[in-house]
This record gives C-alpha cells, structure tokens and sequence, in this order.
C-alpha cells in the first residue's frame, strides 16, 4: 500500500495528544482506533484508519445508527504490546465502548484482555493470532481469519509445489509471526515433508547475513518468514545479494507495497497469503472510487476489513437496539451482516465462520496475481 503521508502526518499529530474525533456531534457513539499511528507498521494503521474513516463517513451521511452518529476516536499503540496496554486503559478512562483495532497480534493480546475485563466490545480487522479469542471471552471479534486458517493454506501450497524443495522456515519471534510460521512448519510436516531450517530473528535487526550464510550452507531453496515487511524486504534484498537463490513466502503481514522499497527487484516473484483482494469485486467500486477520490489505496489488505469492523459494530447496534457492549455482542453472535468483505456472521468465541485466505505472487509495482 502506498503510504500517503499526510494522511499518516495528520493522524500522528491527532495521536499526539493521545487521542482525536473525526466529528464532534451532541449525540454520538464513540468507536476507538486503536493501532500503529508511528512505528515501524504505521502502513498497517494507515490501512485501518481509511478504511474506518470512510465507514464513519458513510455511516453518518445516511443518518448514523439510530439517529446517532459515530465519533471516531484514534489512539496509538506503535504496535507495541506495552503501549497497547496504556492505550487500552485510556480507552476505558475516556468512556469508550467500541474499538475497531488493535492491528498486530502482539499488542491486540494484553489490549483484548482489557477491553473483555472493562466490558468494552472490540473488533479487530487485522490480528489473526488464534489466541486472542477464546471460549470466556465474549466481546472481542474479529473481521479477518486465524493463523490457523492461514498457515494451513501456506503450508499446502508449499506441499503442491515445492514438497521436494530444501525448506526452511522462519519467523520473528513475536506472537503472530512465531505462531503463523509453527502453523505452517506443522502442516508441511503433516504433509510428509521435511522442514531443514526452523529459526527465528529479532525484529527491528537489520542484518541478516549470517542467517542467509547458514541457508546458504543448508542449500535451502525454499524460505517462509513469518512476521512483517521490514525484516521480509531485509530478507529479500540481502539474500539476493549474497546469491541465496530461494523463493520466499510469507503471510499477510509481508504484504504492503513498501517491501519493494526495501528489497526493490528482490520482492518480484515473493509469495503470500492474503485476504482475497476485496477491491476487485463488483460490488464495491463505489467504495474503491470514495478511496480512490481521498487519494487512499483500496487495495491495502485490512481497508475494507476494517470498514467492515465498524460496518458490524453499527449494525450490531440497531440489531440489538442498544449500545450496551454486551447486547450488541449477543446481536453479532445470533446474526449474519453484509458487508465489502462479504455476509459476515460469527461463532461462539467471535472468529468469522468463514474467511478465505489466497496465495498470491507479488510484483515490484506493488500488484499482485493470484499464484496457480
């Protein structure tokens, strides 16, 4: 995704003073964003924020949720789960019901821990570790599928087209990139395959060349990283130079436009595993144009499943005909929402009960085709 940066300049200042609105109203329904405003995946939180700005825009010109219109309230976590604990509690300091967030995993965790404590509904767009859920939560959802779901579609492309391949799996150490690269080693084990290199890095370090020199000396051809762009681009890029002749795969997270700024000819050919691109269909071109005419990208992977976050929580809420988090939690369980990414209805821990992830190549202008 292209990252337009007055739209990152704008939030971060809004951020600054730790929290901002969209639009000030005398009857309104606070919903809280809560991702990376700053940080190393700010791109993610770019996504998120346009995609719930444009809902809230939306919404509102249609007369709101019963008569209430939404006041989008931005908060910032870096991604940092210690960050995301103080924004949580200064979500529940500010009277906010409703979070459309966190982005990464490793700070939805300790956030989601907090918001089920303080009877705050959230819904994230974007964390697909499985444990964020669970049977004795009961206000936390989600808008996007699991690692479980994920890994599984990574490892099998692997075992179709590269089961004889020297594979080495990697990850960053961190709750989602760990938990995905497991699922992944799992099911190419599963498959009768042998995984030769299981190893993680530090997220943040910036050289990788020893790691490229043990899977050069390994013969490994094929490499999935799980984690984010930065240490993927890193991957690809010094890889390519040291002559690692490999190719690599990694999960939603690597997908953002701004790998090719790092690895740049290196990222031609990367594979991934991504939502299935909700700009293309039909039925949303209408909200493709709004992005395209506010000069956003449609096609950042969490957009319209971020607008489809605030889309659920808006309907919950006249389904319910409350903003009492926990009716409006009943309502989402009992029904079935349309929305960009699809007729979403949910299971008794909050996951979606369908999502499909897809494997696609990805192209150094920042395009992707789906990989056959």
């Amino acid at each position: 995704m292209k990252v337009i940066n007055r739209f990152s300049q704008l939030f971060a200042a809004m951020a600054l003073a730790g929290a901002a609105s969209y639009s000030v109203a005398a009857d309104t329904i606070r919903i809280g964003i809560a991702g990376p405003v700053t940080g190393p995946v700010t791109q993610y939180g770019d996504m998120v924020r346009a995609g719930v700005d444009l809902a809230v825009e939306r919404i509102n010109a249609a007369g709101g949720v019963d008569g209430a219109k939404l006041e989008a309230v931005v908060y910032d976590d870096a991604c940092d789960p210690k960050q995301a604990v103080a924004v949580a509690n200064k979500v529940v300091n500010d009277g906010v019901k409703f979070v459309v967030g966190h982005v990464c995993s490793s700070s939805t965790q300790p956030a989601s821990d907090i918001y089920e404590d303080e009877g705050i509904m959230m819904v994230t767009p974007s964390a697909t570790a499985p444990g964020i859920t669970s049977d004795d939560k009961k206000l936390i959802f989600r808008t996007i599928g699991l690692d479980n779901l994920q890994g599984p579609v990574a490892g099998k492309f692997i075992l179709a087209n590269y089961k004889d391949a020297t594979i080495a799996v990697l990850h960053d150490k961190q709750q989602y990139g760990e938990g995905i690269a497991t699922e992944v080693k799992n099911t190419i084990e599963a498959g009768g395959a042998k995984v030769a290199v299981f190893e993680g890095l530090n997220a943040g370090d910036k050289d990788f060349n020893s790691l490229i020199s043990k899977l050069k000396r390994a013969n490994v051809d094929f490499i999935y990283f799980g984690g984010y762009h930065p240490e993927m681009g890193l991957l690809l890029r010094q890889a390519n130079q040291a002559g690692l002749k490999a190719r690599f795969m990694g999960p939603e997270g690597v997908g953002n436009s701004e790998i090719t700024a790092i690895a740049g000819d290196a990222s031609e050919g990367m594979l991934a595993t991504l939502p299935r691109a909700f700009e293309t269909l039909p039925q949303n071109k209408e909200l493709v144009d709004a992005l395209k005419a506010k000069k956003q990208d449609p096609s950042g992977i969490f957009v319209l499943p971020a607008y489809s976050a605030v889309q659920v929580i808006a309907q919950g809420i006249e389904k319910a005909g409350d903003t009492d988090p926990e009716a409006v939690a009943d309502a989402l369980r009992e029904g079935s929402f349309e929305t960009p990414t699809g007729a979403l209805s949910f299971d008794e821990k909050g996951d979606l009960k369908d999502f499909d992830f897809v494997v696609y190549e990805w192209h150094k202008d920042g395009s992707k085709t789906e990989a056959k």
